[in-house]
Formats: C-alpha cells, structure tokens, sequence
C-alpha cells in the first residue's frame, strides 16, 4: 500500500485544490512537452508493465500456499519461488528504467522552461521590473516549474499506473471471490472521508505556516541586505526586529508540532482501518476455505490484492486535485510567457552606420505605461492591477547632440531628465514623435546595435556580486586582462587595485557595497571605458559623492568622453560649465536652451538656478 503520508498529502492538496484552468492549457502543455514524447511513451510503457507485475506477484504467493497445502512436488515450489523471484528482479529493473525516464522527463521540463521564462523575461522593459516583487518572479522560475514538471512524472504515471492496477485488481479479486471483495469495499469510504476532513485541518495549518515563513523571509531579505541593515543601525530597534521575528518563528513551531501530531493520527488512522480491512478478508476468506469454497491461496492472493485495491482508489479520490494543480502551475508560468514584451526589435531592424553618432529627439511626448501594459497582478502580489499610469510626461521635446558634443540636462527634480535620458538606450518607446541616432529612429535599430553605441552611467553605480574582472568583462566578454587595467587606470582606481589582496579576482559584494561611493562610481566608469561606446549618458553621475571623490570621477569622466556624444544630468551645474548645450528641463519641457555664458546673460531660470547655488549666503 502508499504510504498513508502520501494519501495525507492528497488529501490536503484537495482542500486547497484549484477550482479549474484555462481553455486549451492542457493542449498547449502537450506542444510544450513534444520533444519529450518519445521518452514519455517508453516511460509510460514501463508503468504498464510495471502494474501488470505488480497484480501478478500476489497471485503467485497464493499459488505457493496452495502448493504447501495440496502437499504438490518439490519441483512445483522451486519454480513458483524462482518464478517469484525473477518478477521482483523484474519490477527492480523495471522501477529503475521507469525513474531514469521519470528524471530524465522531469529535470528536462525543468529546464525547458526555466530557460524559457528566463530568456523570455530578459527581454521585458524595465517598466516591468519597476514593478514586479522579484520574489515572485523568481517563484515562477522555482516553485511553479517544478509543481509543472509533476504533471509529467508523479500525475501522469500514478494517474495510468493507479487505473490499470486498480481495475486488474478489482477483476482478479471479483475472478477470485466476489463476496470477500464486496466485504473489503465496505470500509474504503472509513478510509477516504476522514482524509479529506484532516486535509483541510492540515491545508489551513500549512497555508499559515506558508504565510508566516513568506513573512520571516521578507523580513531577512529586507533586514540582511547592506541598506536594510544600515537603517536598522541608524534608525531600528533590534530588540523589537528580533521579539517580531521570533514571534512568527514560534508560531511556525506551534504550527510544526501541531502539524506533526496531526498527521501521526492521520496515519495510524489509516493503518488502523487498513488493517481492519485485511482482518475481514482473513475473517471471511478463512469461513469460505473452512466451508471448502475457497482455497488457503486464494485467500492470501486476496489479502495481497486488497492492498493493491485501497492505494489506488485513495490516489484517483485526489487525481483530479493532482491534475489541476499541475496544470495551474503550468498556466503560471504560461501567464508570464504570454506577457509580450512592450518594446520588442523589429523582424528587419538595422545596425547603426559607423562613425560618430548624433543624438535627436523630434517633437518627443511620452507617458510611464500603466501596469496592465507592462505587469501581471500575480507578479505584483495586488488583487487588481494599478491603471493609473498613461499621462503624459514629455511635452514635445526636440533637439539635437552634434555628434562628439556635449548636451547637459539641469531642472528640479521630476522635471523629466532622466525621462529623457532612458528614451536614447530605448529602455521605454515614445508615444509620439522620434529619438534617432545618426538620423535612424531607435525603433527601427537592433538592440544590439543600441547596447553596442550606448553607455550609461547612473547615479547609484549598480554592480553584481561578483569580481571585478567580471563586473568590467560584463560590457566587453572579450577583453584581455591588460584592457581591464588599463580601463581601471583611465578611471582613476590604479590604486586601489594595487591595494586590493586579490586584484581584479575581488569581489565587490553585493550592488559592490565592499567598495566605497566613489570607488563603485569609478569603476562603473570603467566599464563605460571599455565598452567604449560612442554615446554616453550620464545620470547624476557624482550626486551622491564626496569633494574629493567627485574630483576623481570628474578626471576620469573626462577621458570617458573624449570623443564621445554625451548627454549628462547634473544638478551640480558646476560640472557642465563647459556643455556645447544646457538644456533647462521644466515639468517635461525644454524651456531654455543654449550655452553657460548664454543662459546666464539671459537671466532667466538657468540663471536663478545657478545662483542659487553659487551665491554665498548673507
């Protein structure tokens, strides 16, 4: 018989079974599987033969004990024993190639479609990750995958392996004896009802415990990260973190005991009124071998069968539980698959003509998508998707950076800069009008040929947790190691390489919190080196550093750009004195343009700006 903690586990599927799925999910898993098939029937074959066997087995030891009873030769016993013998080496083997499939199948779905969703969310703007919970994104790509791949190997083959072995035993048993069968059948609803009672206990303690372990987890991730730790320094109370903490962390222990204790009743339960049912058999089937109606074997071969009888018949009570929370899984991960990427290449997109690159925005109107564009509601953990979002945010910008020029950007803050700044590495698509690169609309070039032209450098210097080497090579996979010093050494860090024990083997940590704010800048400004792009656009790049931090990433900047286009934010305007072009950016529109001197001796809002930062106070 299964083990009563797999019928436990059934039956508490069953109380938070799904009610159902979407039309076609089911044809759609099966394209999704079809380079699977071959494996698939020769898997299902196996379960076949493996059920057959297995009803086979019980009426040889009934044979066995009728051969001792009838006092039959020695000969007759020694081949029913090898007989017996060679059928469990048999569903060895068999068992064996039946995993090596099951796995095979398994571990390869799996990986289908983890590969699938990854490659597949890679390309989705960053509007959808502004507003995805990274957690249950990267719940899709873990738990919805393998509740998935069950469908293929657990479902699939206890669903056929369940019905062949459940109607060969019932037939052979009604062959055997009808009445014994009839009596054993009585006590199957004393074995199934109670399970699904105890499911739902169990289904309510555990979609608890699953909410407070969610709970624990965000508050670690939150807390153990290098910002989240430094506001508990700055501004937390550790002694109430840790009562809080430790107050869900006792529940999910109540909860575990309970939850153990609970199922050590469910399966003496079980036990109990398996054995119970055998008694009967024993109980009756000796009545009908004493009456001479039945022989000593067939009442073994029955007591065997009934095994083989309650086990299927409490794994196809939840088959359907089973079904459908496969095929749900599955449905959440095609939900993430069917989200189309808001800007996608085009089939004929073209690279960007060699030489130095002009930046222009014609007539440019824009608005932040509304979540139901861009997000799922699952993937936002919200009942019902935000629909604000949509209006608009640019105000027909135009102009033009001349190739190999600087344009700077300078406004309050929310005026749209770096609105403006994230349209020229097409990270979101205008409404209206164009952004072009030497005179070809972004749209109709190849993302390659974007990465290829446009480097950017933002205020917060993002890094992997990774080496040095690696967070530089990330650009430019190719580059020797004498490029990646020297990129260090145009950015300013020569010394701090030296200085560091493993060199450009070092890991920075996590976003690169083991170097410090200048430094993590500098060597995002290396990576810029040596992508060696021909467009570069700089958001704020030295807003959050120190004097003379600042001074080192100013002189490395400054050879970043020889050469180069630029587009850079600054709210320092000390930094973009020298600017062919200032922009002076107002609630998403241009509302001065033209060089420091100009805007100064035209006394309007660049010129109160800069005051304001330049005249000492009284």
């Amino acid at each position: 018989m299964d083990s009563p903690r797999r019928v436990m586990m059934g039956a508490i599927r069953a109380a938070d079974a799904p009610r159902g799925v979407r039309k076609g999910t089911v044809r759609r898993v099966f394209r999704f599987s079809a380079r699977h098939r071959p494996r698939l029937l020769l898997f299902l074959l196996f379960t076949v033969i493996s059920s057959v066997l297995g009803v086979t087995s019980p009426l040889l030891s009934g044979r066995v004990v009728d051969a001792f009873v009838n006092h039959e030769s020695v000969a007759t016993v020694v081949w029913l024993a090898v007989a017996i013998a060679a059928l469990a080496i048999l569903t060895a083997g068999l068992g064996l190639a039946e995993r090596s499939q099951s796995a095979s199948i398994g571990e390869g779905l799996i990986y289908d479609l983890r590969r699938a969703v990854f490659e597949h969310v890679q390309r989705m703007p960053v509007a959808f990750f502004t507003r995805t919970r990274t957690g249950a994104l990267v719940s899709r790509l873990n738990n919805d995958v393998v509740g998935a791949q069950r469908t293929f190997t657990s479902t699939l083959s206890g669903l056929v392996g369940n019905v062949i072995q459940l109607v060969l035993s019932l037939g052979v048993m009604m062959t055997l004896s009808w009445q014994v069968t009839a009596l054993a059948l009585v006590l199957l609803p004393v074995f199934v009802l109670p399970s699904r009672r105890q499911g739902r206990r169990m289904a309510d303690l555990q979609r608890e415990a699953a909410g407070l372990s969610a709970s624990m987890t965000t508050q670690m991730t939150e807390r153990f990260s290098a910002p989240g730790a430094t506001l508990v320094k700055l501004f937390g109370h550790p002694e109430a973190e840790a009562e809080e903490f430790g107050g869900r962390a006792d529940r999910v222990r109540a909860i575990g005991i309970r939850t153990a204790m609970a199922a050590r009743w469910f399966m003496t339960g079980l036990q109990l009124v398996a054995a119970l049912a055998q008694a009967l058999v024993y109980g009756l089937g000796g009545y009908l071998v004493l009456t001479g109606e039945l022989a000593p074997g067939t009442v073994v071969a029955l007591a065997l069968l009934l095994t083989r009888l309650y086990s299927p018949l409490t794994a196809l009570a939840n088959v359907r539980v089973d079904v459908m929370t496969a095929l749900v899984s599955f449905e959440r991960v095609f939900e993430v698959l069917d989200l189309a990427p808001a800007i996608a290449e085009k089939p004929d997109a073209r690279p960007l003509p060699d030489g130095p690159v002009s930046v222009e925005f014609s007539g440019v109107h824009f608005g932040y998508p509304a979540a139901d564009k861009v997000s799922l509601a699952s993937l936002e953990e919200v009942a019902v998707l935000d629909r604000r979002g949509g209006h608009e945010i640019l105000h027909g910008v135009s102009f033009t950076a001349e190739p190999g020029k600087m344009v700077a950007l300078v406004g309050p803050s929310g005026a749209g800069k770096s609105t403006i700044a994230s349209l020229v590495p097409r990270l979101y698509d205008v409404d209206s009008g164009a952004v072009r690169l030497s005179g070809v609309d972004v749209r109709d070039l190849s993302f390659a040929a974007i990465r290829g032209a446009v480097g950017v450098v933002t205020q917060d210097g993002h890094l992997f947790h990774d080496t040095i080497r690696a967070n530089l090579a990330y650009a430019r996979p190719d580059a020797t190691d004498e490029e990646l010093v020297a990129a260090m050494r145009g950015a300013r860090l020569s010394t701090v390489l030296d200085s560091l024990p493993e060199g450009l083997d070092t890991v920075v940590g996590e976003r690169g919190y083991r170097l410090s704010g200048g430094e993590r800048q500098r060597l995002t400004i290396a990576r810029i080196l040596l992508a060696q792009p021909r467009v570069v656009i700089l958001d704020e790049a030295t807003a959050h550093l120190d004097s003379e931090s600042e001074v080192a990433v100013q002189e490395a900047l400054a050879d970043a750009l020889v050469g180069r286009t630029a587009l850079v934010i600054a709210h320092r305007l000390s930094t973009i004195r020298a600017a062919d072009l200032i922009l002076v950016v107002e609630e998403g529109s241009v509302v001065e343009r033209g060089t420091h001197d100009e805007l100064l001796a035209l006394g309007g809002r660049y010129a109160d700006l800069y005051n304001t930062q330049f005249t000492p106070a009284a």
